[in-house]
């Protein structure tokens, strides 16, 4: 079933195996109103914010068991928010963005990370005011495929899952279907795909590598670390990585309501500062930070062995990759995943008119409408990541340009 009024479409019959549920079925459906709703959106939003006041209002972290949160888990593991003098309450993992997306709009959290593209449909789609305050990682998501499948046309006449319409995952995957001359397309369940097609389905990345396993799908494309528990486990390989196509990507940023920000500067601040020193201290920590996120570890953040997380975060030997030919960018020298917090307007730019040019479920309408350079201006707001980059010793301290700026490289 698809709701072709929503931006998003979701399925919601009992037979789908899109991986979302009927309930976030129904919680997106509600929030695809939100510009009509905005009333109740923001009064949901004052009653869960009732009693804070200032700076006293704890960091609430809303995060799914990806490694693109970790900067947000690492601050809390370290106490890195109450260094800058913050409250905090026990971060709240969620297994689908539909939910985490849900919550951030009520108030029940106020930090996240979200994906990237995914801000774009909540501001000017759903209409609720919040902003990009800095980057979470850069890279650090896969195309993963079924064992028998060896190069990408070989996707054809299959299906293969995206976590969101909205997100980086989907855009650089229709690229590389387009380039190896599949056609995407968005088919209910028992309708005939093409040899030329690929059938693109949304599904909780929790879920992925057990329909990989179980092959209602071929394939996969989503953040670490699932591409790595399926490689572990036997169930798929790496088809390709998403930041040897468009380098130095931004899957996921950290998103704030408007209101903490205009209300609150100080504790927008705080926060930001924290989550940069995290990214900082994980860039030289990759094995301590693998323990700190492991289902072994203390705080239990995410359901995933040390095992798993550690070739995400710790290996940096690609020459397995190279000798199967799944590298085309060895010159560019990137780790599986990085972190670097400063939100590049010209991603921004490059991110919205490729948005435009891939297939979404929905009601897209509100895309045609948005100039790229005004987004960057609009969606981002960069005054708290330059004074943490300073505070840290400037953007040296995270291999950045001093001007802060850069070209985009997208090359499939």
């Amino acid at each position: 079933m698809t709701d072709t009024s929503n931006p998003l479409h979701i399925c919601a019959s009992s037979d789908c195996d899109c991986g979302l549920t009927r309930r976030d079925f129904l919680r997106l459906s509600a929030l695809a109103g939100a510009g009509a709703a905005a009333p109740l959106l923001f009064a949901g939003d004052a009653m869960a914010r009732q009693g804070a006041k200032g700076d006293d209002q704890a960091v609430k972290i809303g995060y799914l068991p990806i490694t693109d949160a970790t900067p947000l888990l690492v601050a809390h593991a370290r106490k890195l928010f109450e260094a800058e003098g913050l409250k905090t309450e026990t971060p709240r993992l969620f297994r689908s963005w539909a939910q985490i997306t849900e919550a951030f709009v009520s108030g029940q959290v106020n930090v996240i990370h979200m994906l990237s593209p995914a801000t774009l449909w909540v501001r000017y789609g759903a209409k609720f005011p919040a902003k990009v305050v800095a980057w979470n990682h850069v890279n650090g998501s896969a195309l993963t495929v079924s064992n028998d499948i060896d190069k990408v046309a070989d996707l054809g006449g299959r299906t293969v899952a995206v976590p969101f319409w909205y997100s980086i995952h989907n855009i650089l995957l229709q690229q590389i279907l387009t380039a190896a001359g599949l056609t995407p397309v968005t088919r209910a369940r028992n309708a005939g795909i093409k040899p030329n097609e690929v059938n693109l389905v949304v599904m909780a990345p929790a879920e992925m590598v057990s329909a990989l396993a179980g092959k209602s799908i071929a394939g996969f494309i989503v953040a670490e670390p699932f591409n790595a528990a399926a490689e572990t486990a036997g169930i798929g390989k790496v088809l390709r990585f998403s930041g040897d196509v468009w380098k130095n990507h931004a899957c996921c940023v950290t998103f704030l309501s408007e209101r903490d920000i205009s209300e609150r500067p100080e504790w927008a601040q705080r926060v930001t500062t924290a989550i940069v020193k995290a990214q900082l201290w994980t860039r030289s920590n990759q094995l301590d930070t693998a323990k700190l996120l492991a289902a072994s570890g203390d705080n239990r953040y995410t359901p995933h062995p040390l095992q798993v997380l550690s070739k995400v975060l710790v290996t940096t030997d690609y020459s397995a990759y190279e000798s199967r030919g799944l590298i085309a960018h060895k010159n560019w020298q990137q780790r599986r995943i990085d972190f670097q917090p400063y939100p590049f307007a010209s991603y921004t730019e490059e991110m919205v008119r490729a948005i435009a040019r891939t297939k979404v479920e929905g009601d897209t309408r509100f895309l045609s409408g948005l100039d790229p350079k005004f987004v960057a201006r609009d969606l981002v707001d960069e005054r708290f990541v330059r004074k943490a980059l300073a505070a840290v010793g400037g953007p040296a301290a995270f291999g950045l340009p001093a001007n802060l700026l850069r070209s985009e490289t997208v090359a499939v």
